[in-house]
Parts: structure tokens; C-alpha cells; sequence
């Protein structure tokens, strides 16, 4: 379990930090590591149904699922870190703009959904939502963003 302890964290402490009781409301490692998972999956389904609300062109629907499955998602590292080390580390620096761009992207997308009534803007939001939460997730990953971006950029070069 050492890959835990290598993440981004600012404080540099293992992420999962057995010493402190209200790291995730007294869960062992193991509970936690389900709980994270089930509330990942969970989320990631939620916003991969709620596309069922936007080929029926129910848009608002869409845009509040989608939305609120990707929360869902973002929320599942609450399971591994505790919700006080969540809001910490989603605001330290090497997370910040990622943190912010996902967060101003929910605000987006809900209001154009709701006011414009935009389909195509709004999935265009979803899809920039999902890549904001990805990028907010390869920050947790020792060189996950550098993998990432080598990946790309081996697409991307010619």
C-alpha cells in the first residue's frame, strides 16, 4: 500500500492516515477502499444514464445527472482521505486550477442547460467537466499527469 503514502498530498502524510479517527468516519483501510470504489462506480454510472435523459431531449435532467455523478465521483476520494483532507488537497496548489475549471464547469454547464437550452454546448461543458475531473484525478496518481501528457503528446506529434 505504499503507493498511497507517494501522492501529491501538500502535507506530504500518508493519504489514508490510519492514526486519525476522523480521517473517514472510522472506517478500516479495507471499508474505505470499497466505499471509494462503489461511490466512483455509482457516479460514473449516474452520469453515463443520465445521456438516456438527453436522446429523449430532456436537457436539464441531463446536464443535473451528469453533473451530479461526476460529484458523486469526485466525492468517492472523501472515502480515502476524509472530507477535511479532501477540501485541503483539492485547493492545494498542484490541484487548484483543475479544482476550480471542474467546479466553474458545473456552474456552466447547469446554467447553460437550464437558460440557453443549448444541447450541443452542453455536452461540449459535460465532456470539458470530465476531462477537468480526470486531470483533478491524475493529480492523486504518482507521474499520472505526466503520463498523461506523454500519452497526448505521442498522439498529437505527426
Amino acid at each position: 500500500m505504499a503507493i498511497w503514502g507517494m501522492s501529491s498530498v501538500a502535507t506530504g502524510d500518508d493519504v489514508m492516515d490510519d492514526t486519525n479517527p476522523l480521517s473517514c468516519f472510522t472506517l478500516n483501510r479495507t471499508q474505505r477502499l470499497y466505499g471509494f470504489g462503489i461511490c466512483f462506480v455509482v457516479g460514473f454510472l449516474i452520469s453515463v444514464l443520465s445521456t438516456l435523459s438527453l436522446v429523449t431531449g430532456m436537457l436539464g435532467v441531463f446536464a443535473v445527472f451528469f453533473t451530479l455523478g461526476n460529484i458523486i465521483s469526485l466525492l468517492s476520494t472523501t472515502f480515502l482521505i476524509g472530507p477535511g483532507k479532501q477540501i485541503k488537497t483539492m485547493f492545494a496548489p498542484v490541484r487548484m486550477v483543475a479544482s476550480i475549471v471542474f467546479l466553474a464547469l458545473i456552474v456552466i454547464t447547469l446554467i447553460v442547460a437550464f437558460t440557453l437550452k443549448n444541447a450541443i454546448l452542453c455536452l461540449i461543458l459535460c465532456i470539458i467537466q470530465s476531462l477537468a475531473l480526470f486531470w483533478y484525478s491524475a493529480s492523486y496518481i504518482p507521474y499520472g499527469r505526466a503520463a498523461i501528457k506523454k500519452v497526448v503528446g505521442s498522439c498529437v506529434e505527426v
